[in-house]
């Protein structure tokens, strides 16, 4: 089953992963480590996105984002390619570092966004990285020990304006979101602290969270089917493997995507632009797209128009086979066979926006 376009407006909360190709480390050492989060930091200050809790694993990383007026598409892409390529260099490798593309869920807040900074705080305690809660409260490669205070915040950026200005008054916005998440737990700094490490220490019991680790109803209800058996199809609420939250929830998201969708349509890319545009990425000329061959790789130049122009931009079969010059089935037809390559129209879809 192909996968689905991920879900991206301001403002959603977003658990965020990746993991190294083939299972490959992605952070051999500390250099790496602090190469990573440098990168971070400084992405988040520009893009605004707020960041509550991370964890660098040997293998991938965990984030739990708020995205800003940027795109998590455009953030991710920076964080990973920039690192990508700097790790390849300086670890005299070639070729992707991260498998496939970066997984994001979609979380309702309310219920879930104090239970995901547990969850990936304690990532390197279950990963056997650390013995002990007391280790992991001055462990550097997670966001728990920043919260507590015990370690300085690696999300800090070292911006010129902060370095030229270190008596600034206003915060970066890392040290802000750190006193959002303290604020859930006391009005002041001690008491609040205290109580989210015991919060925190209450979730070490709790083991791997299966029902954190994804989207969809079942996840959504704790893991609990008993409640979703036996109903009937209009009775049932709306799930969304790429969301985790209730029905409402999943309801008003899908909502709220599709009409910034439809805002965006073809006030964004006018078709023609969009022809040309994938044709130079993938070294196609137009002659070719139009032309009635039947070779593997216009096929899928084709298969990809019709897909972004159809489904991105919200362009009719009838406007697309025109400029295509095929026929209104074929359309149909190329728009089938891109939902299939959804990978690729993603990643060309990133380039384009």
């Amino acid at each position: 089953m192909p996968r689905q376009p991920r879900l991206d407006a301001p403002g959603l909360l977003q658990h965020v992963m990746a993991r190294g190709i083939e299972g490959c480390e992605i952070f051999k050492d500390d250099k790496d480590r602090k190469s990573f989060l440098d990168r971070l930091a400084t992405i988040l200050e520009e893009t605004q996105t707020q960041c509550y809790a991370w964890a660098l694993i040997p293998n991938h990383f965990h984030l739990l984002l708020r995205t800003g007026p940027v795109p998590l598409s455009t953030v991710m892409r920076r964080l990973m390619t920039g690192y990508a390529v700097t790790f390849n260099k300086r670890h005299k490798r070639s070729g992707h570092l991260f498998q496939n593309r970066y997984k994001s869920i979609v979380c309702e807040e309310d219920p879930y966004l104090l239970e995901l900074i547990r969850y990936i705080h304690l990532n390197p305690l279950r990963a056997g990285l650390v013995e002990d809660l007391k280790q992991l409260d001055r462990y550097p490669w997670t966001g728990h020990s920043t919260i507590l205070g015990r370690r300085k915040n690696p999300l800090i950026p070292d911006l010129p304006i902060r370095r030229n200005r270190p008596n600034r008054p206003d915060k970066s916005l890392a040290e802000k979101t750190v006193e959002d998440v303290l604020l859930f737990f006391g009005d002041t700094l001690k008491v609040a602290r205290r109580r989210y490490r015991q919060f925190v220490k209450n979730g070490i019991d709790q083991g791997t969270r299966p029902d954190l680790q994804g989207g969809g109803l079942v996840r959504s209800a704790g893991g609990d089917k008993t409640g979703l058996l036996g109903r009937k199809k209009d009775e049932r609420e709306k799930g969304d493997v790429r969301i985790l939250g209730s029905g409402k929830f999943v309801a008003k998201v899908i909502k709220e995507i599709e009409g910034k969708d439809e805002k965006v349509a073809s006030s964004l890319i006018a078709l023609p632009d969009l022809i040309h545009n994938v044709t130079e990425q993938i070294g196609m000329s137009k002659e070719a797209l139009v032309s009635k061959s039947r070779d593997q790789a216009v096929s899928s130049a084709r298969a990809i128009i019709c897909f972004l122009a159809a489904k991105k931009l919200g362009y009719t079969q009838s406007e697309i086979k025109s400029h295509l010059k095929i026929s209104r089935i074929g359309v149909r037809n190329c728009i089938i066979r891109g939902e299939k390559m959804i990978d690729k129209c993603e990643e060309i879809w990133e380039k384009l926006t």
